[in-house]
């Protein structure tokens, strides 16, 4: 009884305590956090993530030392944890390194993962692994070999390239396709380590090529575009196979295939006749739509064929005359030749791919090689692609911009497709605008309108003003649309002038301002026809404040101030509201009113003349005090100008007339009632690239970017891939000219044979004066010539990519500029500066090569050894670097038997007898004499070939002498890895234009070596800017191996400034014969350190920056 009762007084209390109940929640809450928590250790057992909360938590080296290859396994673990992390754990490279022979599939995948991430770190402990490697290519496992060879390409080292190369030979025909799959792709690192090797990478190409494997294949198209992309006539006859394959090759690697067997038939059977690339005046049909082209865009007619070809095609110009007419250009049609046929026949089915990238390139196939007719296949896949991604969908929106400019009527019925969508980005819906103005027709245009309402309302205002462009650009194309354009502007204009005026949001202005733009651009087609609307812009003049829509009203005002019968009218009155309100005005206002006024005294009547004086003067004598210079210049030369103002100044007729009226009244005429340009841009000047490139999406030429092939050169193309200077430099190729932007570059046209080319075009006028007479220290020219010549020189190399307008395909700029925005925007006047430059042609100056020590004299029983890099270039191997040595007995003891061995390599004399056959094979060093007896003081000089296998790390030598050997080090200067490369300035500066951007490295650093000279020089009629040229040229010189190209000045400076002092270097990478720039440009007084501007420009990065080094540490 009394236990019941306490249970119902415990029960009534939790009723009156509701939060005596609630006490076990937290007990719930706590045992949900453990739960998760112990889901969430459940989930990472059975797994390894463990080792990344703290992999160091194990003793890693005891681990590797292990018997048992779990223990190894789980240091290993750690180990690439540890380097995920960032740690540097190289220093455990030697035990790793041992564990390469395990048994262990896994320990052996993970050992080869760090040899792969430090091999080029500890080179001399990897190069101990290689036979391990060997061994292991002969694997009975494919994934062992296909491992062991992965790794022996990416170890990247010179010494390992050769055996690289011959294990790739022995995987190319490897039973297993993923073997075979590993080989393609290794020998795109053998490319950059064996570039005299070529002839043996494009046989091993041809062999892959005919692998059964789908894999193998993509894969060897890859290797293809690294190895040999200009070798052409090896796809002949693997062409068939090749197209058979396509479809069953992995999607990224059909891209590139396409791209090479599109080129390749066009290089060999040229273009298809009826294609729209070719076609001339060939009607498209559209699908289903009847509607006629639009005007001012032909379609297929000889503008777009010129613009293609011109942006497609190697070498375009020599297909057309001088009128356009195709001439000379070989062409075939797809129902004659078998390849074109089978071309598309195999390309046809991945327009429907599920890959975005594989259905642009099919596509561009179809539109560069099929007939017209055929064209519609492409629109239905393309438009399909719009549904994938953001940045998919832009990408291709680019393409289809290019298509619909040439050809509408294919888009013209799939409108709609190109409506935007709210959650498009800007990008995307700007191209998505230009589309619709492009494509849009007669029976299209209401509902694009009815979007464009919709699109005013959009919240993003740089979009609505986008939009209003497009409208204008429809009314322009389509006049009989005209007047809804403009009664719709007039509207957004009125209703965009009073938010503006009622309050301020970001981007109204600019959406009043592109109204009023788009209102003039549709204005100008037809002005006689739109005076009522010119009116009405007129009187909205007090209700608009915009100071950029009031200059453009203004400017509207004066240049059809006398054109109908309305506008004259209200002249006067409007002329006096502008004089009232001038001194409240903003300054490109008042440059309008001034310009406004200066109109309409031009074309004003005879009755209206004398007010249209008083009010012009009334403006003038504002604008004459007023505080802005422009203003008050602007007044001083309209009064000039017109003779009236100046009458009605000054108040004297008879003085103030000149002789010059007539004059100044025409020149007048020509500056305020000069014809404007027409605001449709030309076709010639599109920048088009190749669909689906990279170039296409970024509007110019990136690097690797190559223009198709000339139609049926194939056997030109396969000419030029044969080096011409050297062992296998394939510098001046096709495929490096492409990636520069110019197809037709000839190094015989640039690169000078003499040493004094720089200034041998400037001094050849004095020389014919004066032949028996030295030429001159300093010549002055004119370097705006130089790179004017240069400038044309690169724009003929470059034609077939490079062109002078980017506003056509680019949206918002396209737009603006259209629609000729000029008066919102002031245009300030460019200022020339003179290009006058002094040459320093005396080149008289004293080269010191310094000495380094090889081996003291204390530590080698008397025989001291330096050295010093020379100039020479070695007869051996371009590889190898000749170094001057000298031997100097010290001792008074004879010296017998000196020579001096390498400690990395052994066997040199072999080595140079296989370099001799043409093996790939380099030997380190290559002594051209042994020394057999040195007398006590007695010197000796022998010249030593190096082959360094990194231009920082030093080269392990021997001296021997008197039976004793003495270790010794060499170290590399990267100053020396370079050869002279004798050009003139133009061709410097030619060359330099191709080398900007990513090729181009700079420095700072300080110039002192002057100053002590200078304290020297009792003459002060010494030239002291020749004497700081010849010295920092000097010391240049003497400690790298450059061809001096210039040193020259600007010649309007004072005596003690050396301020654009330059001087320009070339040379030439030794082993891979890339040119080498290098310009110093001076900055500061004579009596001071200098502060000099050091440039290389090189395709080589890493070698680059470091030569940069370099020549700042000469400097300094």
């Amino acid at each position: 009884m009394g236990r019941a009762a306490s249970v119902i007084v415990s029960e009534s209390r939790e009723r009156r305590d509701p939060r005596r109940r609630r006490s076990p929640e937290p007990e719930m809450f706590g045992l949900q956090a453990s739960g998760a928590a112990a889901s969430w250790v459940v989930g990472r057992m059975g797994t390894d993530a463990h080792l990344y909360d703290d992999p160091d938590d194990a003793s890693i080296p005891t681990l590797l030392d292990s018997r048992f290859d779990a223990d190894k396994l789980d240091a290993l673990k750690r180990l690439l944890a540890l380097i995920a992390q960032g740690v540097d754990v190289a220093h455990l490279f030697p035990q790793v390194v041992k564990n390469v022979a395990s048994q262990s599939l896994e320990v052996k995948k993970l050992v080869y993962l760090y040899l792969l991430h430090y091999a080029e770190k500890r080179q001399n402990e990897a190069l101990l692994s290689i036979n391990i490697f060997q061994k292991d290519l002969s694997d009975i496992n494919p994934l062992v070999r296909a491992w062991a060879l992965r790794t022996m390409a990416g170890i990247r080292l010179h010494v390992v390239a050769p055996l690289v190369l011959v294990a790739v030979k022995k995987c190319a025909r490897d039973p297993s396709a993923y073997v075979r799959k590993c080989a393609t792709y290794a020998l795109c690192k053998l490319q950059d380590l064996l570039p005299e090797e070529s002839t043996s990478l494009e046989e091993t190409v041809d062999v892959l090529f005919s692998d059964n494997s789908p894999g193998v294949v993509g894969a060897t198209a890859v290797a293809f575009n690294s190895v040999c992309p200009n070798c052409l006539p090896l796809i002949s006859k693997h062409f068939q196979r090749l197209c058979e394959t396509l479809p069953d090759i992995e999607e990224w690697a059909q891209i590139l295939l396409i791209d090479i067997i599109l080129r390749y038939v066009i290089a060999r059977h040229g273009l298809v006749k009826e294609s729209s690339i070719f076609a001339s005046n060939l009607p498209l049909e559209g699908h289903g739509s009847g509607d006629s082209a639009p005007n001012g865009n032909e379609t297929c007619g000889t503008t777009s064929t010129i613009t293609l070809f011109r942006h497609y095609i190697e070498e375009y110009s020599g297909c057309f005359d001088t009128e356009g007419n195709v001439i000379n250009c070989s062409s075939v049609t797809s129902s004659t030749n078998n390849d074109v046929a089978l071309l598309l026949k195999c390309t046809s089915p991945l327009l429907w791919s599920r890959n975005s990238g594989v259905i642009l390139a099919a596509a561009s196939v179809h539109w560069i090689m099929a007939p017209v007719d055929q064209l519609n296949r492409v629109v239905g896949p393309i438009l399909f692609t719009l549904r994938s991604s953001p940045d998919a969908t832009y990408v291709m929106l680019g393409n289809i911009l290019v298509f619909a400019k040439t050809a509408p009527q294919l888009f013209a019925p799939f409108y709609e497709d190109f409506f935007i969508c709210t959650s498009d980005p800007y990008q995307t819906k700007a191209l998505k605008l230009e589309i619709l103005t492009t494509i849009a027709t007669e029976s299209s245009i209401p509902a694009i309108f009815e979007e464009f309402q919709d699109y005013i309302s959009d919240p993003d205002r740089r979009f609505v003003a986008d939009t209003v462009a497009a409208i204008a650009l429809c009314a322009q194309k389509l006049p009989s649309i005209t007047t809804t354009c403009l009664e719709g502007l007039l509207a957004l204009v009125f209703h965009e002038s009073y938010i503006s005026n009622s309050a301020q949001f970001d981007g109204e202005a600019a959406v009043l301002v592109q109204a009023i733009l788009s209102i003039k651009a549709i204005v100008r087609t037809n002005p006689a026809s739109h005076e009522k609307v010119i009116v009405r812009l007129v009187r909205s003049l007090d209700k608009i404040k915009e100071p950029a829509a009031r200059s453009l009203i203004i400017w509207i005002f004066g240049e059809y101030s006398s054109i109908g019968n309305l506008i004259p009218k209200i002249t006067p009155a409007v002329l006096k509201y502008l004089a009232w309100s001038f001194a409240a005005e903003v300054l490109e206002t008042k440059l309008q009113i001034l310009n406004a006024a200066a109109k309409v005294i031009i074309h004003s009547p005879e009755e209206h003349l004398e007010e249209f004086k008083k009010i012009m003067a009334h403006v003038i004598k504002l604008a004459t005090c007023d505080l802005n210079y422009d203003v008050r210049d602007r007044a001083r030369f309209i009064s000039r100008l017109l003779p009236y103002c100046t009458t009605c100044v000054n108040g004297n007729n008879s003085s103030c007339q000149s002789h010059n009226d007539d004059t100044f009244k025409e020149l007048a005429d020509h500056i305020f009632d000069g014809k404007m340009p027409s605001t449709f841009h030309s076709t010639s000047n599109y920048r088009i690239y190749l669909p689906g490139s990279l170039s296409q999406v970024v509007l110019h030429a990136a690097p690797g970017y190559a223009p198709l092939p000339k139609p049926q050169s194939m056997e030109l193309i396969h000419k030029t891939m044969e080096p011409t200077r050297g062992v296998g430099n394939s510098s001046e190729s096709i495929n490096s000219d492409a990636e520069s932007g110019s197809s037709t570059y000839d190094s015989g046209s640039v690169y000078s044979e003499s040493e004094g080319g720089g200034s041998s075009d400037r001094n050849a006028a004095g020389s014919n004066k004066k032949e028996n007479l030295e030429d001159p220290m300093a010549c002055v020219y004119d370097a705006s010539i130089d790179q004017g010549q240069t400038a044309r020189d690169v724009e003929e190399n470059f034609a077939s990519l490079i062109t002078t307008d980017l506003t056509e395909l680019m949206s918002k700029s396209a737009l603006e500029t259209w629609l000729d925005e000029a008066p919102a925007e002031p245009v300030q006047a460019s200022t020339q500066t003179s290009f006058a430059r002094v040459s320093f042609t005396n080149r008289n100056f004293e080269r010191k090569p310094k000495l380094h020590i090889l081996l003291d004299p204390s530590n080698s029983n008397g025989l001291s050894v330096l050295y010093a890099f020379s100039s020479e270039v070695s007869p051996v191997s371009r590889l190898l670097v000749c170094v001057d040595v000298v031997f100097e007995n010290v001792s008074t003891d004879q010296l017998v038997d000196i020579t001096i061995k390498s400690e990395e390599a052994s066997g040199s004399e072999d080595a140079l007898d296989e370099t001799s056959h043409g093996s790939a094979s380099v030997p380190t060093i290559v002594l051209d004499k042994e020394i057999q007896l040195l007398a006590p003081q007695q010197t000796a000089k022998v010249v030593l070939q190096v082959h360094f296998h990194h231009h920082l790390l030093p080269l392990k030598l021997s001296v021997l002498c008197n039976g004793k050997r003495h270790p010794a080090k060499l170290h590399p200067d990267i100053a020396y890895f370079v050869r002279p490369l004798p050009m003139d300035l133009n061709a410097f500066l030619c060359k330099e234009n191709q080398l900007r951007g990513m090729f181009e490295y700079a420095r700072r650093c300080t110039f002192k070596d002057h100053l002590q000279k200078l304290e020297q020089i009792g003459d002060e009629h010494t030239d002291k800017n020749l004497m700081i040229a010849q010295s920092l040229a000097a010391k240049v010189l003497s400690n790298a191996n450059f061809h001096l190209v210039s040193m020259d000045m600007p010649v309007t400076f004072s005596i003690d400034d050396a301020s654009g002092l330059c001087w320009r270097f070339s040379s030439e990478i030794l082993s891979t014969s890339n040119p080498c720039l290098i310009t110093i440009v001076a900055e500061g007084h004579i009596s001071e350190p200098l502060e000099l501007a050091a440039k290389v420009n090189s395709e080589d990065t890493a070698f680059g920056l470091n030569l940069l080094n370099r020549v700042v540490a000469i400097i300094e």
